[in-house]
């Protein structure tokens, strides 16, 4: 099963509430951490993590905290992720690292790396400013009369 780690997951969540359209400029880690009860410390090296990957800028002071860096059009979630995890991986074996005992006669690798280069590509396709859109609202029925013949 592919899974995003924990950390991975709390970047997402940080970065999608300072996306969204209501979201001050700057929020602290311990007001996002207390809002979606993260632990802080963990959370908070998250943030310097995405800080260093240029996704996010920290201000200190009385209206310090954290913002978005760049547009969140311009923040896809393979960024956020590569940020957190590092590069995206299905098998345990990859392209520079041909240690495996089956790296030869592996019949499985080059198929399995084509899943994760179309996963890859979603993920690239996705914007943190998706991931902050608020669904559009289902549209108002409109009365329909009924008329028997």
């Amino acid at each position: 099963m592919l899974r995003l780690s924990k950390k991975a997951d709390y970047a997402l969540l940080a970065l999608r509430h300072l996306a969204a359209p209501t979201s001050r400029e700057n929020v602290s880690a311990r007001e996002l951490a207390e809002s979606y009860d993260l632990p802080p410390e963990l959370l908070a090296k998250v943030l310097q993590q995405l800080v260093r990957a240029g996704l996010l800028s920290s201000q200190q002071g009385i209206r310090g905290g954290y913002g978005l860096a760049r547009p969140p059009l311009e923040i896809s979630v393979a960024d956020v992720i590569n940020a957190i995890d590092g590069p995206m991986t299905v098998t345990a074996c990859s392209e520079s690292d041909q240690s495996c005992d089956q790296y030869t006669k592996c019949n499985i690798r080059d198929p399995l790396w084509k899943l994760k280069d179309r996963i890859v590509s979603a993920l690239t396709a996705t914007t943190v400013a998706e991931l902050a859109a608020d669904l559009s609202p289902a549209p108002e029925a409109i009365p329909v009369e009924l008329v028997r013949r």
